[in-house]
């Protein structure tokens, strides 16, 4: 059988007219130049290049070969190519738990670029706040913020620097003024989250070593995180979010962080699953996503709170 290193020194040495500048290229001695090229010539049973110490030309029968050999070899670069395209490509089922917020406005957009990207994957997402059963749901994996309850799943860190903050829209602020600490809160309508039957009323947050609680008061809550933060968009309050939630509305304006200086809770972001074995190439690909896209979001978290 033919060796593909031999055929690729037999093109380029009669493309170059030198065995030795073609050794060059293809960084090999002129030994094992000279060894291919007579190895070739031996299961072929002809003489494909006149050479002398000097000089290399073609034979009639080398002409004949060459164009067959330039095809073989284009031939094998295009099987490589469409082998790698192949492994590559990622095809399934992606079946995904997000929470409301994350999930409809910063996740949808995202996933809506993986499909085009690979268009052979299908994405089945299931959005709410509530922790997704994965042993009883029809979804293979689950973002979630916050440190996982349940010790038995597998939790991968997607964001583990994000944080809550403070934050709210500027007609709320022109009428109300912006709290210059966190006990001035209770002066102000919070927004108020609920999750399990419990209301978010108490928003901790740290100063260096010390924690502090703040017990808040608002005229309005709810169980879809989303619609917290579009109450705060609205003008209608100050809301205490993940910043993931809230980094595309502070950069277009409709929201300002308040207190930058103090720092929120942690609102870790990790994707769960049951097991390591459910870690298949689409989930793969979500993760190693989700990682530079969140990473690229809280650059400028770090920036205000250093």
């Amino acid at each position: 059988m033919l060796r593909t290193d031999d055929l690729q020194l037999f093109v380029r040495a009669a493309e170059l007219g030198s065995l030795s500048a073609a050794a060059r290229q293809l960084d090999l001695s002129p030994a094992v130049a000279s060894a291919a090229l007579k190895r070739l010539e031996a299961q072929l049973k002809v003489r494909l290049l006149a050479r002398s110490t000097r000089s290399l030309r073609l034979t009639a029968e080398g002409e004949g070969f060459l164009n067959h050999a330039r095809v073989a070899l284009a031939s094998l670069e295009e099987g490589r190519r469409a082998l790698a395209q192949g492994q590559a490509e990622v095809s399934g089922v992606l079946q995904l738990s997000a929470p409301s917020d994350f999930g409809r406005n910063v996740l949808l957009p995202w996933l809506d670029q993986l499909q085009q990207a690979h268009p052979l994957l299908n994405v089945r997402l299931l959005l709410g706040d509530r922790n997704a059963d994965l042993f009883r749901q029809p979804v293979d994996v689950a973002l979630r913020y916050g440190t996982p309850e349940d010790s038995s799943l597998v939790a991968l860190p997607l964001c583990p620097d994000n944080r809550r903050v403070l934050c709210a829209a500027p007609d709320y602020l022109a009428r109300h003024g912006q709290p210059a600490t966190v006990a001035q809160l209770a002066e102000h309508n919070c927004l108020l989250y609920q999750l399990g039957g419990r209301v978010h009323d108490q928003w901790r947050f740290s100063d260096g070593a010390a924690t502090q609680t703040v017990l808040v008061r608002g005229d309005r809550f709810c169980d879809d995180a989303d619609v917290v933060r579009r109450w705060a968009v609205a003008g209608v309050g100050i809301a205490y979010k993940s910043w993931l939630d809230v980094a595309a509305d502070v950069k277009a304006g409709r929201l300002e962080v308040l207190l930058p200086g103090v720092r929120g809770e942690a609102a870790p972001l990790n994707l769960l699953c049951t097991h390591r074995a459910q870690l298949g190439k689409p989930v793969q690909l979500l993760r190693d996503e989700l990682k530079a896209r969140c990473r690229h979001l809280l650059e400028p978290l770090l920036a205000m709170t250093g």
